[in-house]
This record gives structure tokens, C-alpha cells and sequence, in this order.
């Protein structure tokens, strides 16, 4: 911790002494008196407040990597025209993409191309999986559904979980495959922190129940292999069970390879059979339980950053009038995020609309000012001077 501290205050102190030297060039050139002095002193303020904002940037970044613990490059201004996640340019007979240089993971907003150390990291959180299980396994005995509302399918049969209740001990377990749930969280998720002297005995039944319908072939008394008890707690064995967040989280890491390989036809597929198991919000019944939001909202995001990475990949591949479209719904329904409003730009550019794409940038723009009193992105700037003066990196 001790090292990550130092090396944050090294990277803001770099800026700081820029801040000074930039300051003191501007004195050195200042012109004597009069209107020429005013105007110089009005330069210098602005200057200072750029390199104030970049400061106070650059030590928001470098925070968050030293605390995600993360491996990517400190954010540039500009494009380039690299291709998405590495996908070649005209070379390899596909359109390059311009991106912004942000490796980022799905906790930041603003995404883009994520490294694939970083995507990894994110996929760690997912519940326990099965090493030897890839994308296209047969479904195991039991499959629990829960990017949308929570269901389960045995033996290839979708089966009745039961009451409110026992629904939600279901889904509480099946956030956490592979790792045990205490009676007491149990308990408390339930009743919201008041249980009833009678909580216990519900509970129990609920598991008894549950482990009825999950494994309806269990002889009487013999143990159970699904949901288990481990002292105190209880666990969804994962190597008895299948969880659609495993299959989604290996199809979105799957297309992110692709993009890194200079696949993006592959790419495209991966994150659009990882969209598919998509039914609604995740754990539809329990999103806002205590121990259920976060995964709620780490799933949320990495969605979102497929759906980005799906449109960037439309625009890999020269689809820019489908990204365009499907870029026009993501920003409407998610304004703030900038990556969206950059591939969105970038796809009305290559679509022949240079006008609307700057439109894109000035409204988000705007709302940014407005809405949370800042300025956009030293990434989404240059893109716009780029638009302006038709760059090359562009086309």
C-alpha cells in the first residue's frame, strides 16, 4: 500500500511541476501593460484551470488502479486508429475503429476495450465455476436462470420454486454457487433484520423444499448433492449446477479474445449469444436485497460493457448504420456513458453524417455541464476536433 500511495503522489506531483513550468514560460512571454497584459493574464488562468482539472483527474484514475489493482495505461487524449481491442485495420479486409485509450473495467464508467487481465479480474466474481466447462457445455442437471426473473430447470424441465420466500433463499444461494450462506444472513435477508421467534423453523423448510424439487430422484435420507449444509450454512454445490451468469461472463470474455485475436465476426457472435441469455434484470425478485445489489450491479455493468462492446464490434466490421441505431437507444437510455456517446459519433462519422455526429458530441456536451457541472473527456474533445477537420484516423 505504502508503494501504491507513492506512485500516486509521484504521477499528480509530475502534473504539479508542469502546472509550475507552464506558469512560468506564460510569465516569461507575458507582453508589458495595457490590453496585451490583461489578455495574457486571462491565458495563464485558463491554463491553470486545465492543468488543475487534469491534476485532479489523473489522481481520481491512478486511485482507482492502485485499488482495482489493475494493468492499463494512464488515459490519453485522442483516437487512434488501431481497431477495437486490437482488431487490424484495412490489412485484414475490416474496418479499423477508433477508440479512446481506455482500458478500463466494468466498475468505471466510460469504458472502453478492456485489457483482458482486467476482464478476467472482473469475471473472478462470478460464482464458482467448473474448470472444465467452456461456453458451448450441455447444460448440467440443474440450471438456475437469473439474468432476469429466477428460475430453474432440472433434467431439462423448468420447475415451481415455491413461495416469495423461498424464491429468495434460492436466489441469495445462487449468488453465491460454490460458496456457503449463513443461516443468520439467511435469516436476515428474509425478514429484513426482524425474524420471528418461527424464522428458523421457516427456513428450514424452505431448504427442505427446495432440495425436494432440485433433486426429486434422491432416495429418502440419503444426502444431498445440489444444496448442501455446511455447519451453520448452506451451498449450491457448483459442480452439480449450472448458472446463466457463468455462461454470459465465458461468452463476453470469449468476444473480448476474439477482438484482441482480429476476430471480430467471432466477437460479434460471442457477445450476441452472451446478450441472449439476457430476460430482463438480473435477480428480478431480490435486486435490492443487501447481499444480492452489488452482484446486481456488477452484472448490470458488464452487460452494458458488452452492449458496447457489441457496437464497437458493428462498427469493426463496417455495420454503421445497425450501430447507429443501436447506439441511439444506448445513449438515450444511458446518457452519462461516455464510450457510448463516442462509438455513436464514430459510427454517424463513417455513415456519412458528419453533422449529427458533432451534434452527438455538443448535446452530451451539454448535458455533462449541466447535469454534473464538468467537462467532457479530453478523448471525446479530440474527437470532435478530429470530426471537424475530417481526420484520416477516421475513415
Amino acid at each position: 500500500m505504502m508503494h501504491e500511495e507513492t506512485s500516486t503522489d509521484t504521477a499528480v506531483a509530475g502534473l504539479r511541476i508542469a502546472d509550475g513550468r507552464r506558469t512560468q514560460v506564460l510569465l516569461r512571454q507575458r507582453p508589458q501593460g495595457g490590453v496585451g497584459e490583461a489578455r495574457c493574464i486571462a491565458e495563464l488562468e485558463r491554463e491553470v484551470r486545465d492543468l488543475q482539472r487534469a491534476n485532479a483527474t489523473l489522481k481520481r484514475y491512478v486511485a482507482k488502479v492502485l485499488e482495482l489493482n489493475l494493468e492499463f495505461p494512464l488515459p490519453e487524449a485522442g483516437f487512434e486508429a488501431t481497431g477495437i481491442g486490437g482488431v487490424a485495420g484495412r490489412g485484414n479486409g475490416t474496418n479499423a475503429v477508433a477508440f479512446s485509450r481506455r482500458g478500463a473495467p466494468a466498475a468505471l464508467r466510460g469504458i472502453g476495450a478492456p485489457s483482458l487481465k482486467s476482464l478476467d479480474r472482473s469475471l473472478d466474481r462470478s460464482p464458482d465455476r467448473s474448470p472444465d466447462r467452456s461456453p458451448d457445455r450441455p447444460p448440467a442437471e440443474v440450471e438456475f436462470r437469473v439474468l432476469g426473473p429466477v428460475e430453474a430447470v432440472v433434467a431439462g424441465r423448468r420447475i415451481d420454486l415455491g413461495a416469495p420466500k423461498q424464491r429468495a433463499v434460492l436466489a441469495l444461494l445462487v449468488s453465491r454457487v460454490g460458496q456457503p450462506v449463513s443461516v443468520d444472513v439467511l435469516l436476515e435477508e428474509l425478514w429484513e433484520g426482524r425474524p420471528p421467534p418461527s424464522a428458523i423453523t421457516s427456513l428450514h423448510a424452505y431448504v427442505a423444499n427446495l432440495r425436494r424439487v432440485l433433486e426429486p430422484d434422491r432416495a429418502p435420507r440419503k444426502p444431498a448433492t445440489v444444496l448442501r449444509t455446511r455447519g451453520r450454512s448452506y451451498l449450491l454445490d457448483n459442480r452439480a449446477v449450472d448458472v446463466d451468469v457463468q455462461r454470459f461472463g465465458e461468452r463476453a470474455k470469449a468476444g473480448w479474445q476474439a477482438l484482441d485475436q482480429r476476430d471480430p465476426q467471432r466477437a460479434l457472435r460471442e457477445f450476441e449469444a452472451g446478450l441472449a441469455l439476457w430476460r430482463g434484470p438480473a435477480y428480478a425478485e431480490v435486486a435490492d436485497a443487501t447481499h444480492v445489489a452489488p452482484e446486481v450491479v456488477r452484472l448490470e455493468e458488464l452487460r452494458l460493457w458488452v452492449v458496447e462492446g457489441r457496437c464497437a464490434t458493428l462498427i469493426a466490421v463496417g455495420a454503421h448504420e445497425i450501430a447507429v441505431s443501436e447506439l441511439a437507444a444506448f445513449t438515450q437510455a444511458h446518457p452519462l456513458r461516455e464510450y457510448g456517446c463516442e462509438l455513436l459519433s464514430v459510427a454517424l462519422y463513417r455513415a456519412g453524417r458528419q453533422a449529427d455526429a458533432l451534434a452527438v458530441l455538443r448535446s452530451h456536451q451539454k448535458r455533462m455541464a449541466e447535469e454534473l457541472g464538468i467537462d467532457p473527456s479530453p478523448a471525446l474533445q479530440h474527437l470532435e476536433r478530429d470530426i471537424l477537420h475530417q481526420a484520416p484516423s477516421l475513415d
